[in-house]
């Protein structure tokens, strides 16, 4: 096995030579790494921007830029139970949890729905069981996302450390400029109540002032039975909820059902880059959720 050294050498050698490869487990994650890394750095998402966690497959090409990285990059927690096959597959001691060539970007959050884990029989299930795993669709956790994103690379190209450092101060004055235009957006919505197709929202509502008072799907990747969905109606009906939150790969036969029987408004949010055209990038992502849902609350209240 190659030592730390031989492989930050090889590694450093690498962005000498053009870009020093990358591999991640979202588009939202590839994002944030060509932030910090810019032409530094070549990224790969292994998955698209729309999947069902629990079905996707690795294809050999997939494979084989995974085995060709320097880098793989990971949410972490349960949400890619497929991660473990292909990294069985490949076999790769580069990627042990502990390597220089792993980062899990889930150990600097402050994870919201970890109080209380949900572990199921069948495992590799994606079903939070040690938190919820969406939360890149907190803005502010760009920060911590894009600092550990940092120090791996500067692990692998030390030298390369004033050029990533620029790069994400450059990503966090955007940042923060952009967060203050979403807040104010959010303002006059402070406290609005929502119902959620999926547990996609609870890092977005938190940031944004929205309170979830219910899911669709309330176990991860389970459809809801029919008297749930019956009982979830009513309550909507009775406490006068007038807005569902959902995904682009939401159920629409379900979606359909419970805004009709409700009364509320289904809008239709993106939770990752590159999920629609106008998603284009990390800010642009949020950019595109604050315009929908604004418009959305403001005929809903």
């Amino acid at each position: 096995m190659l030592s730390a050294l031989a492989l930050a050498l090889l590694a450093a050698a690498a962005v000498r030579g053009g870009q020093l490869p990358v591999v991640t487990t979202s588009t939202d994650l590839k994002a944030l790494v060509e932030a910090v890394g810019r032409e530094r750095v070549g990224v790969e998402s292994l998955a698209p921007p729309l999947h069902d966690p629990h079905a996707l497959e690795v294809k050999p090409g997939q494979l084989a830029k995974l085995k060709a990285a320097q880098l793989l990059v990971r949410i972490g927690l349960d949400h890619e139970p497929w991660l473990t096959r292909a990294l069985r597959t490949v076999s790769d001691p580069r990627f042990a949890r502990e390597s220089p060539n792993y980062l899990d970007t889930s150990k600097g959050i402050q994870l919201l729905q970890a109080e209380t884990p949900r572990v199921r029989a069948d495992k590799g299930t994606h079903v939070h069981g040690f938190g919820n795993t969406h939360y890149w669709l907190d803005p502010e956790n760009g920060r911590p996302i894009t600092a550990a994103i940092l120090e791996a690379l500067v692990r692998l190209a030390p030298g390369e450390r004033p050029y990533f450092e620029a790069n994400r101060k450059r990503f966090l004055d955007q940042l923060e400029k952009n967060v203050k235009t979403w807040l104010q957006t959010m303002s006059p919505y402070k406290g609005m109540r929502v119902v959620t197709v999926h547990e996609t929202w609870p890092y977005f509502a938190q940031r944004f002032g929205l309170i979830i008072v219910g899911v669709v799907e309330p176990t991860p990747g389970v459809p809801a039975s029919p008297s749930y969905l019956a009982s979830l109606i009513q309550k909507m009906r009775d406490s006068g909820i007038r807005l569902l939150l959902t995904e682009p790969y939401s159920d629409a036969s379900v979606v359909r059902q419970v805004a009709t029987q409700s009364g509320a408004t289904a809008v239709t949010l993106v939770p990752s880059v590159g999920g629609e055209p106008e998603a284009s990038d990390y800010f642009r992502l949020f950019d595109l959720n604050i315009k929908r849902l604004s418009q959305a609350l403001a005929v809903a209240r």
